[in-house]
């Protein structure tokens, strides 16, 4: 008993300390569009989404990557992704309804072609943020309209989207919205747990979104500033990343925790670089890294103090276990190691 404590304290040191010399190994994406969503579902398979109408898709761990481009979609700028398999995956455009930009396309033959599968020309209405609880179950927010959350839901594969009742909503405060900026203003469990976040509040649902609470972060809401992104890794922990894009190297609180289902919040001390985090995601060896425009951020367990590990300008982050990419404008992409 004695020998195995041993061994597996000295494999998590091991881990810490491979985390800490671990950095960004920057990867060929074969083009100049701006990303600000990924998504890897496993070791092997990836997808991003961009602008120009454009996906990105590796099968084999980031050896290659495929360019992709969405037929009459080359004004849209996908804001997230959700890859289900190497053949079918979700991207949702962020951008004015009325100028035909809020739009979700499903592909199941691995990128070479795509279909609308959700579409709104009402104006007001503007995309921001989505996630599957299972490759048919999905939840997508938007903007506010009429004072409450514009919250949709599929329960059947993307084939329909329904609008959750007003009814059923805390209403929204004056000026309060999310930022279409990393693909992650939502965080969702398997179990049927989702939370959306605004600039200083979460929305959080425990059944798939029956019924709602309205929870306060310690961030405060701004018209450039506030939470950027969620990332939750079991039913009650989770972190809340942000700034202010306008000031994205200014230094601020940048990072919250909650470990009581998002209840309550509470800054960590502020993530190096200072500025702007936009993205955040926990290590199976318990490390928190995040990444934004100001660079990128480690936190080691048990550590109180952020390592800053560049300063690349970064404005997404997925992992599956171990194996993270991040990618940002110019077809900035990565993989950590």
């Amino acid at each position: 008993m004695i020998s195995s404590i041993f061994k597996k304290k000295a494999l998590l040191l091991l881990l810490s300390i491979n985390t800490l010399n671990a950095q960004w190994i920057k990867q060929v994406s074969g083009t100049d569009a701006s990303f600000r969503s990924i998504h890897a579902i496993s070791k092997k398979v990836v997808w991003a989404g961009g602008n120009k109408g454009t996906v990105l898709l590796t099968i084999d761990s980031g050896i290659s990557w495929q360019l992709l481009k969405v037929n009459g979609a080359e004004k849209l700028d996908f804001r997230d992704i959700y890859g289900v398999s190497e053949k079918v995956a979700y991207i949702m455009s962020a951008g004015l309804a009325e100028e035909g930009a809020a739009k979700v396309f499903k592909t199941t033959d691995a990128g070479n072609s795509w279909k609308v599968v959700l579409e709104y020309k009402d104006k007001g209405v503007f995309f921001d943020s989505m996630d599957f609880w299972n490759e048919k179950e999905g939840i997508l927010i938007g903007d506010p309209i009429d004072d409450k959350p514009f919250i949709l839901r599929t329960l059947d594969a993307g084939n329909t989207w329904q609008r959750i009742a007003k009814e059923k909503l805390p209403p929204v405060m004056e000026g309060e919205a999310s930022f279409a900026s990393s693909g992650t203003c939502v965080a969702v469990q398997s179990n049927g747990k989702a939370w959306l976040n605004t600039q200083s509040r979460i929305f959080f649902t425990p059944d798939k979104g029956e019924t709602w609470q309205v929870y306060q972060t310690p961030f405060k809401k701004g018209q450039t500033a506030g939470i950027f992104g969620l990332h939750f890794w079991n039913n009650n922990q989770g972190i809340a990343v942000g700034g202010d894009y306008k000031n994205d190297k200014e230094k601020v609180e940048n990072v919250a925790i909650t470990n009581d289902e998002g209840k309550t919040w509470k800054f960590l001390t502020s993530a190096k670089p200072d500025g702007l985090k936009e993205s955040g995601w926990r290590l199976p060896n318990k490390s928190l890294l995040l990444v934004g425009t100001s660079g990128t951020s480690i936190l080691v367990k048990n550590k109180t103090e952020w390592k800053a590990i560049d300063t690349e300008s970064f404005h997404a982050i997925s992992c599956f276990k171990d194996a993270c990419w991040a990618i940002g404008g110019k077809g900035n992409l990565a993989k950590w190691k």
